[in-house]
């Protein structure tokens, strides 16, 4: 267990009165108490109901299983090259990281944090012996984050969590979506940016209570009526009645004598609803610096322009996260002046799926001597081959030193002056 850090002073503090440990501010109201956001669109902005726009569903879940399922290594320097290491640091990284939890189900947690609530926390539990006994993530409600009067930063659980207590910067695995300028707080991309998701929540709202009345617009109903209750009843049952329709699939619908069904909306053709729903999802895809087709969006796609855009994705946005969650878990794991030993994102496994051009890249790279067949059967865990660990070069695909030179004899049986008559 990691030894708890003591705050020498005393910093004047203000807390919940249901949870003292809850401090007030901001972020936490958000997060920890669930106020709701009041978009310009008059609807309320949460975690929840965010993720019930689809484009938001889809982004989140495309981006934490995407580098979820990148595959993790750990390396240890030499003077030769970084060699794979096999201890149980490099097994908890790559299989599981306690006794419920994979690697694959803790990574994509920590990034549906992020790209939701805006940061996620991982507590590395230490133990007497061992520099890393298993790590354990956080929730955000559970955590408080500030500094002690000498400036380091702390880390509060709650003791409602099972590991609660005060904990050091170097205890906790700290991933965020963007920081504010204490280095302590954090943007919530759902909550600064609640007037596009609250636009979108609105507009999901609007079609479906568009056609959950049979795609009839808001109307008012004119004609003779002798009472407000009269007048009541007619709405309800027109109402009932148009539903009903639309339910049984009936295209017609009676009305009284001398009472005429007036539009007072307008129709999704006019509005523009569909070009706001695409609109929307570059919106969104914006946010989380995703190219449209990630998000289902081939409205605007090529055979050319989709094949760059899966070129973006890897090289700005997937790289970008990746050595995020490098260095912090260098820092972290091995410590700010353990420079011998690192963990590494293999990038490649995201061409996983293409088997014809993962091929094309291994023949290509060992007719260049820059990999060996052994180098090649290691990256898709088949077992080395003998002779396999020699670079080979292009053409006749020989061991790189025995191609033949223009010094060396010429074949049995060949003429010397065959090449001079050639030349001439």
């Amino acid at each position: 267990m990691a030894e708890n850090v003591r705050d020498e002073t005393v910093a004047e503090a203000r807390s919940s009165i249901e949870d003292p440990e809850t401090p007030i501010t901001w972020n936490r109201l958000i997060e920890v108490v669930g106020l709701d956001l009041i978009s310009a669109a008059g609807v309320n902005v949460t975690t929840d109901t965010a993720m019930g726009v689809p484009a938001i569903w889809s982004g989140v879940n495309f981006l934490s299983g995407t580098l979820a399922s990148l595959p993790l290594n750990t390396y240890r320097r030499t003077r030769e090259e970084p060699k794979r290491l096999r201890s149980r640091l490099a097994n908890m990284l790559k299989y599981n990281v306690n006794e419920e939890m994979t690697s694959f189900a803790w990574r994509k947690y920590c990034f549906e944090r992020v790209f939701t609530r805006g940061r996620s926390y991982t507590l590395i539990v230490r133990g007497e012996r061992e520099p890393v006994r298993y790590l354990w993530p956080v929730q955000n409600d559970h955590m408080r984050v500030r500094r002690n009067g000498r400036g380091a930063k702390v880390y509060k659980i709650a003791k409602k969590d099972p590991h609660g207590g005060e904990y050091t910067a170097a205890d906790v695995i700290d991933i965020s979506f963007a920081m504010q300028e204490n280095l302590v707080d954090h943007f919530s991309p759902i909550a600064h940016l609640k007037n596009t998701i609250g636009l979108a929540i609105a507009a999901t709202e609007w079609g479906s209570k568009f056609f959950q009345n049979g795609g009839v617009p808001p109307f008012v109903i004119t004609g003779k009526f002798s009472t407000p209750a009269g007048l009541n009843r007619a709405s309800t049952d027109l109402r009932e009645a148009i539903q009903q329709a639309a339910k049984e699939r009936r295209l017609a619908l009676a009305l009284p004598d001398e009472h005429e069904i007036k539009p007072i909306g307008i129709d999704p053709e006019k509005s523009q609803f569909i070009a706001l729903q695409r609109f929307l999802v570059e919106e969104i895809a914006r946010i989380y610096s995703l190219p449209p087709v990630f998000l289902q969006d081939l409205s605007h796609g090529t055979f050319s322009n989709t094949e760059q855009q899966d070129l973006h994705f890897v090289k700005h946005t997937l790289t970008r996260w990746a050595q995020q969650v490098e260095q912090e878990l260098n820092l972290k794991l091995y410590g700010w002046e353990n420079h011998s030993r690192f963990c590494e994102f293999n990038l490649d496994g995201i061409q996983r799926g293409d088997f014809k051009t993962r091929m094309e890249g291994y023949a290509l790279a060992t007719q260049h001597a820059l990999h060996t067949p052994n180098e090649n059967r290691h990256m898709e865990n088949l077992p080395p081959v003998a002779g396999g660990d020699q670079l080979h070069i292009q053409g006749a695909t020989v061991p790189l030193g025995s191609q033949p030179t223009s010094d060396s004899p010429a074949a049995p049986g060949a003429d010397p002056e065959d090449d001079e008559n050639a030349e001439t």
